[in-house]
């Protein structure tokens, strides 16, 4: 390898100790990633040219802490630290806690889940905001904003360590486990399996256990996740099309990952006090599985049992259905899954449709199995599986009963030319979701009013009036256009509920820039996106507009002090320049301060501090309260 191949694998496999002990230092987990990747980026510079040194990660630590020191001491923040932390000559890495309380950190409750996952996958897992990306299937710019609302909401909450691992550490498994079931199960994308993924989990799993070695979960979690992973070779045939556990080679599953995880499941029932908890419950199950003759299902069966009470999920009682129809029969199987279905449980999950379409199959009833597999063809964004569960539809034989099904029925409603392009996209919504939840093959004649009725109360029941209303409408109008007006009449019209005031913003007198985004939200009902993407060479102040958003003469009054002197760039800017390593495109810098454009999640924290908590999406028609609104001096902006 290169020298710019060793950096990097080195940051990969070091970069959660370093930042670890960086944050110990500094206090501050953005600072202790810049400090970090600032080194990083001298090494790209340096090993080149002078070689890569005897050992690179001490090298990347030592670079690091010289920088956490240089900046402590220039903000006067040197005598902070303990005099064994003050020297930048130390060349060892972190200690080895330091990577246990990153994760901690990064895996804060306090966090949104895709918030976690994103700062773990970066922080600890060492990908970068590309691979999050790709990883997660989101675009760059919602990686880079979630790990930046983490970065500032862990500022506001402080990096403290817990007083124990236990009041986090549930957290944390949850955060490894789904980035293992994303590696393992991909939602969405062509491939079914992710190995980096498996693989980033598996390596936070093993740390976790070498740092919590008495908690029966995390050896739990570590064993579920060696054997399920060490069916991955098995899980796909050559054309990368999902293999079901049942017709899987067995002789193909890794047998070195098996032992693994029986060994780490021994552990956790050595240090196991009390009941076992899911994690463990969830591994003996897959031990299960794991039987080389096949799975023992009674014992599966009563270990979901165990497992249902303590974790009653949706998608455990699923796969609780699933042994009891392989135990007990499909029917058994059956019943438990139509409990599900009459609770509203799943509505958009495509093992759903898939587990009932098994259940009716194995008891003959084939035209009902079809339109599921047809269904949950339909709610899932994998293609591999996707095109999986389509094979197993047209295998079946079409329904004996002739006549038009939903599908078509749908989209002939909707291809009418007396629908405005308005109408036709608002029963699309509606309609559209109502094939989702029946099937696309449903025959019309098998649609009955209790069906949509029920379909409709699962789907938005927990709706405004007025959207309830806006739904009913459109399966009303799509009834009579079948000749049978009386499949919508289970549906009542909703009352709206008494209109509340919009809320009020108290805003400071010298925020000149606050005060002019909401004003201008408040004038004109755009969206907050449209307004913050606005440029300076959009306004037209003497039209009291900006491209396609409007506002009142006052507030055109209070872009004009805002403005200024500038002539291009965004309208709304941030507080402070970018960091070197964080340059924003052109067009999103201003030429004349440097500053980038205002971002929404820092928008939408500004006005909750000022309103109480409201959104600025409420801001649409709202009051801007203010004793001087008007005008504002300089040197707000």
């Amino acid at each position: 390898m290169d020298a710019g191949e060793v950096a990097a694998a080195v940051w990969r496999a070091e970069s959660a100790t370093i930042v670890g002990g960086l944050v110990r230092m500094v206090g501050d987990v953005g600072l202790a990633e810049e400090l970090a990747q600032d080194a990083l980026v001298a090494a790209l510079e340096q090993w080149p040219a002078a070689g890569v040194p005897d050992a690179p990660a001490a090298w990347l630590t030592t670079v690091a802490r010289r920088r956490a020191v240089d900046h402590l001491r220039r903000a006067g923040r040197l005598a902070d630290l303990p005099d064994d932390e003050a020297s930048p000559a130390v060349a060892d890495p972190a200690a080895p806690d330091d990577v246990l309380r990153l994760v901690l950190l990064t895996c804060h409750p306090a966090l949104a889940r895709d918030e976690r996952t994103a700062m773990t996958l970066r922080l600890v897992a060492g990908l970068s905001t590309a691979e999050i990306a790709r990883a997660l299937l989101l675009h760059e710019p919602q990686v880079v904003a979630r790990i930046a609302h983490a970065k500032r909401r862990l500022a506001e909450l402080g990096v403290d360590p817990p007083s124990g691992t236990a009041d986090r550490l549930g957290s944390v498994l949850e955060v490894v486990y789904l980035v293992f079931n994303e590696g393992y199960t991909a939602t969405a994308g062509d491939d079914l399996l992710r190995p980096a993924l498996v693989d980033e989990a598996l390596r936070l799993g093993r740390l976790l256990a070498g740092h919590v070695p008495d908690d029966p979960e995390v050896h739990g979690l570590l064993a579920l996740m060696e054997l399920q992973a060490s069916r991955s070779a098995a899980r796909t045939d050559a054309t990368g099309a999902p293999v079901p556990l049942a017709e899987q080679d067995r002789s193909r599953w890794d047998a070195a990952a098996v032992r693994r995880g029986l060994t780490a499941l021994l552990h956790a029932r050595e240090v196991q006090v009390g009941p076992p908890g899911p994690y463990v419950l969830q591994a003996a199950i897959a031990v299960g599985h794991a039987r080389p003759e096949g799975t023992d299902w009674p014992q599966v069966v009563a270990l979901y049992d165990l497992l249902v009470a303590v974790l009653p999920t949706p998608v455990v009682r699923l796969n609780r259905a699933v042994a009891h129809g392989r135990a007990h029969g499909p029917q058994a199987g059956l019943d438990l899954v139509d409990a599900l279905v009459g609770e509203g449980r799943l509505p958009d999950y495509h093992l759903l449709p898939a587990v009932r379409a098994d259940l009716l199959g194995r008891l003959g009833r084939d035209p009902e199995a079809r339109i599921e597999w047809r269904r949950a063809a339909a709610l899932t964004a994998n293609a591999a599986e996707r095109a999986v569960l389509l094979r197993r539809a047209d295998a079946l034989a079409a329904a004996a009963t002739t006549g038009p099904t939903l599908g078509p029925a749908v989209h002939r409603f909707l291809a009418r030319e007396d629908l405005s392009p308005a109408s036709r996209r608002s029963y699309g919504q509606t309609l559209h979701r109502l094939v989702r939840a029946l099937g696309d093959a449903l025959p019309l004649a098998g649609l009955d009013v209790d069906t949509v009725t029920a379909t409709v109360t699962t789907t938005w029941d927990a709706v405004s009036p007025a959207t309830w209303n806006r739904h009913r409408a459109a399966l009303r109008s799509f009834a009579g256009s079948l000749g049978r007006p009386e499949l919508a009449g289970g549906l009542p019209v909703r009352t709206p509920a008494r209109r509340e005031p919009r809320p009020t913003a108290t805003v400071p007198d010298g925020a000149l820039r606050e005060r002019t985004l909401w004003a201008v939200l408040a004038d004109s009902g755009a969206t907050v996106t449209a307004v913050l993407a606005l440029d300076v060479t959009d306004l037209d102040l003497a039209a009291h507009r900006a491209g396609p958003v409007r506002f009142s003469p006052a507030t055109a009054g209070l872009l004009r002090a805002l403005v200024g002197t500038r002539t291009a760039g965004p309208l709304f800017l941030s507080d402070r320049r970018p960091a070197p390593t964080r340059t924003p495109g052109a067009r999103d810098l201003c030429p004349h301060t440097g500053r980038r454009r205002l971002s929404y999640e820092r928008a939408e924290y500004l006005f909750k501090q000022a309103s109480g908590g409201s959104t600025l999406r409420s801001l649409r028609q709202a009051t801007i309260s203010s004793s001087s609104l008007p005008f504002v001096s300089d040197t707000a902006r």
